[in-house]
């Protein structure tokens, strides 16, 4: 076999599949894990691989190596070696090797769920150390690895054109054509991307669980009706690959029980740690992402099922009623979801937009909309709304200040309320729904109850004040205690 045009460090399922994927597009590529008996399964059992996971000629262009100098050896230059094992301190070791065996110039290029932190840093050293690095966020599973996902490369520009042709190739098309793969920026701004996509995609499915939830208890929606609910919401605005998923779920029955599979799963929710970071820099910027950090939450108060248990013997609530019209209340549901998605996504971009000027990126906002129209987790038929809308402003502050939005939120907006309204009536928790419309009421006011917390700051630590009459940036103190006039 002649030399590889690229290889790939990691044999875990995504990395397997995106193997496969790039030798499906006729490139070469060499593998390595670190159990030989990973890679030699995974060669060895290509012959008996469905025809639609691997195409005609693909197992000759895929070849396995127990020594990752071996791989490193059989790569044409610039030698570039793609690393899909856990993140953290496993991908600095694999760099740390392989800064052993390669040459300067040669690429390195990051494509687990990296901490941006971690890729700015690797960025950083690799440069110092003459290699070219790419930190690139991957989004769309295990199915999107192997049928095409969504690619948002970052880190050292010049390496670019070195990968464009094989990351292009094997991410994911929109109708025209166009790879939802292109440069994103500078040092980590791939996963910075990736970790905000990650963070939408806490957000969406805490709203839809909030959706189903409250159809399922409110109403008495059977597992069947809401199959046909969420069947019909696919076909509206609500277009997505979650709900799309979430439709397919409740048909799934139980093997064991027969029962619906939906109902047999505990209701504790895991997660990787993408939205925790995302919600931790959110704080660390001052941008109040407070969707997706509600939808973190949620995650972890679902983690104490125990303790919930407990309470639910002891802490009393509403009575869950409902006596009005049924097919009203799922329209209403619907539009409610729909604005509390509109909410995620704008704050998603806010938080990037914070990033940019951070870290000093050039990040294209209406470009990552694209990356993200197909191939990926949060993919949805809104995401060409949000391109048209940062292609018309490429400056747009806010999402729900274009057109297109605000009329979709106006419309929505009474449903949004009574759905609120009703879920707080009825003691059903909708932190997501409830988070997204405190957010947009406090964005839409030009005034808000922080001149009393100023007040309050001043009072007792002389944190000063800014005055309504004066020039912003001038702040003035009181001394309360003399000044005040008890009677």
């Amino acid at each position: 076999m002649s030399q590889h045009d690229i290889g790939l460090v990691g044999l875990a399922v995504m990395g397997q599949n995106l193997v496969l994927n790039i030798a499906n597009h006729g490139f070469s590529i060499g593998v390595f894990n670190r159990t030989a008996a990973t890679t030699d399964g995974f060669v060895d059992g290509l012959k008996d691989e469905p025809v639609d996971k691997v195409w005609e000629g693909t197992a000759d262009r895929i070849g396995g190596y127990h020594e990752l100098k071996e791989l490193v050896a059989n790569l044409k230059r610039p030698r570039r070696v793609m690393i899909m094992v856990k993140a953290g301190g496993p991908v600095d070791a694999v760099i740390e090797e392989l800064k052993t065996l390669l040459e300067p110039g040669d690429i390195i290029i990051d494509g687990g769920n990296s901490d941006f932190v971690d890729t700015n840093r690797r960025s950083k050293e690799l440069r110092e150390a003459g290699f070219l690095f790419i930190g690139t966020g991957v989004s769309g599973g295990e199915e999107g690895a192997l049928k095409g996902p969504s690619i948002m490369p970052g880190g050292h520009k010049e390496a670019w054109p070195h990968v464009k042709d094989i990351l292009q190739s094997i991410s994911a098309k929109v109708e025209d054509g166009t790879p939802c793969c292109d440069w994103v920026g500078e040092d980590g701004a791939g996963h910075y991307v990736k970790m905000v996509h990650n963070g939408i995609e806490y957000g969406d499915m805490q709203l839809i669980c909030e959706a189903y939830f409250m159809l399922k208890h409110m109403l008495g929606l059977t597992n069947d009706e809401l199959y046909h609910v969420f069947k019909q919401w696919n076909e509206t605005e609500l277009d997505s690959y979650l709900i799309e998923i979430t439709r397919d779920i409740f048909t799934v029955k139980d093997k064991e029980t027969g029962n619906d599979l939906v109902d047999m799963i505990l209701d504790t929710a895991k997660q990787k740690g993408t939205g925790k970071w995302m919600g931790q820099h959110a704080l660390d910027l001052g941008v109040p992402t407070t969707l997706i950090t509600e939808a973190v939450y949620a995650r972890c108060l679902s983690g104490q099922k125990d303790a919930r248990v407990r309470a639910s013997e002891v802490l009393e609530g509403p009575e869950v009623k409902f006596d009005g019209d049924k097919q009203q209340f799922i329209d209403d549901v619907k539009w409610a979801l729909y604005a509390s998605k509109l909410v995620s996504y704008a704050q998603g971009y806010v938080q990037l937009d914070a990033a940019a000027e951070e870290f000093g990126w050039n990040l294209e906002n209406g470009h990552i909309a694209l990356l993200w129209r197909g191939g990926c987790i949060i993919r949805s038929a809104f995401l060409g709304d949000i391109k048209a809308a940062f292609d018309k402003n490429p400056s747009l502050e806010n999402l729900l200040l274009d057109d297109f939005f605000k009329q979709a939120i106006d419309k929505a907006q009474p449903s949004w309320r009574r759905v609120v309204s009703a879920a707080v009536n009825n003691g059903i928790p909708v932190p997501g729904f409830s988070a997204a419309l405190t957010y947009y009421d406090g964005y839409r006011r030009d005034r808000l109850p922080a001149n009393l917390l100023q007040a309050q700051r001043d009072y007792f630590g002389a944190h000063t004040y800014e005055r309504t009459d004066k020039e912003r940036g001038e702040t003035f103190h009181t001394d309360w205690i003399r000044e005040r006039n008890l009677t």
